[in-house]
């Protein structure tokens, strides 16, 4: 009889069966969706939006200004606790991708230069159009320093929205837009390192690139221990943020150190562990006979070994860190970040230079900037354009790239030192990145009826 024509009942309990497993298997196969932290940053928004707009909004702006001291003696740093998520949770994120950004470098869509160029040429038109756009609409007022804010864009928000959209979105399409994603922000990395780089400490700086030195130095030694790159990178982020370069920078630098090659290979971790699946096989086969249970954990441990070795540290730590990434960083810089104070005659910051320039930026100069460096690529024969995918669907998924929401509010909170500047820009962001989502999801959604059709 054929495994799949048992029944429920003849098969044997297994650990979805328990009472625990039934009540979080609903959670479980939400943050599965690939759609789940695109839902969550909306809610979060929402939720700091609705804080900060209530008659509770003294207390939004007084909790993420609480201080707290981390560290001892000279290396210790008080700051806020917006301060802390912004720096410390954002280089976390940042670490998060750049492990992601050296898996594409090695092993996908950045890997070779055919495939690299062009998203690399999309990304860069992306990129230089709306600080173009930016610059010419501010130039002559406080808001220029601000010119990096509509460079960016906001990867989970954009595959949350192709995700939404189902079937209609062909997956060499969601592969363009996340190896864009990549380059993009490569080059907002690049950004907040050479131009929204204050202070400046050189003492520190050598401390944190030393601290990088060692990671490497760890990775050729053959360390493995996610711990020893743990406590390296809490020292490199202290140092960093001590020499004024942003932590988000160090987060960067540090995951390309992180070993991306196994310790075993797949022939060699089949030929190790063939014995001891035989036995296992053996032990379940005769039932009437007294099973050890220290043989049984004992083969298991051997088994969960073997299983490690045979992973790469770049890809344990990177899986490790995806939900965490996704579920909670993101999630807590956006409520931390997008309580913008509507009150007051905000209505009116839509009509000033820094609004309309990143309005600009985003809806208008990312998608053309995309599309027309992509096709300027093409024509010269430098690169191909996706297989399978037409000009529209590339133009709809460009327009969803001017959703640059957390990634436009981080860079502002970094280029803007008014504050009131700030909560002008962050409206500004806003506006513009539900414009663009609206827009991108439309072309997307017709040229995939059409299609159907």
């Amino acid at each position: 009889m054929h495994a799949d024509d048992l029944s429920d009942s003849m098969l044997p309990p297994t650990a979805s069966d328990t009472p625990i497993q039934r009540i979080v298997s609903p959670f479980v196969r939400f943050a599965k969706l690939e759609a789940a932290g695109g839902l969550v940053l909306v809610f979060s928004t929402a939720a700091a939006l609705l804080w900060a707009n209530s008659r509770w909004a003294d207390s939004y702006d007084h909790f993420w200004h609480l201080y707290f001291t981390i560290g001892l003696g000279p290396a210790a740093l008080k700051e806020s606790l917006l301060h802390f998520i912004n720096d410390g949770l954002m280089a976390v994120f940042f670490f998060f991708v750049g492990l992601e950004i050296k898996h594409e470098v090695l092993a996908g869509e950045l890997s070779t230069l055919k495939r690299a160029t062009f998203p690399l040429a999309a990304a860069v038109g992306g990129a230089t159009l709306p600080a173009v756009i930016f610059i010419a609409v501010t130039h002559g007022t406080s808001a220029h320093p601000g010119w990096g804010i509509p460079v960016a864009t906001d990867i989970a928000f954009v595959l949350g929205a192709l995700a939404l959209l189902g079937s209609r979105i062909p997956l060499t399409l969601k592969v363009f837009v996340t190896a864009l994603a990549i380059v993009d922000d490569i080059i907002a990395v690049l950004i907040i390192a050479i131009f929204y780089t204050t202070a400046f400490s050189l003492r520190s700086l050598i401390a944190g690139l030393a601290g990088i030195a060692i990671s490497f130095l760890a990775n050729r030694l053959g360390v493995r221990s996610w711990a020893v790159y743990a406590i390296i990178g809490i020292f490199v982020w202290l140092a960093m943020m001590k020499s004024g370069i942003h932590a988000t920078v160090a987060g960067i630098l540090l995951a390309f150190t992180i070993p991306a090659k196994t310790a075993l290979k797949p022939a060699e971790f089949l030929r190790h562990n063939l014995p001891i699946w035989e036995r296992l096989r053996s032990m379940a086969r005769s039932e009437s006979a007294v099973t050890s249970p220290v043989e049984q954990e004992s083969l298991i441990d051997a088994l969960q070994r073997q299983c490690a070795l045979v992973q790469s540290p770049l890809h344990s730590i990177e899986h490790a860190l995806q939900p965490w990434a996704t579920f909670v960083i993101m999630p807590v810089f956006a409520l931390a970040n997008a309580g913008v104070h509507l009150s007051g005659g905000r209505s009116m910051s839509l009509i000033q230079p820094i609004t309309i320039g990143i309005f600009l930026g985003l809806f208008l100069g990312k998608p053309f900037g995309i599309v027309l460096f992509g096709w300027l690529s093409v024509k010269s024969s430098l690169a191909s354009a996706p297989e399978g995918v037409s000009w529209r669907q590339i133009s709809g998924a460009a327009w969803l790239c001017g959703i640059g929401f957390t990634m436009s509010l981080f860079i502002a909170t970094l280029s803007l030192g008014d504050a009131d500047l700030r909560e002008v820009a962050k409206l500004g962001i806003l506006f513009a990145s539900v414009a663009a989502g609206v827009a991108g999801s439309l072309v997307l959604s017709l040229v995939g009826r059409r299609k159907t059709a």
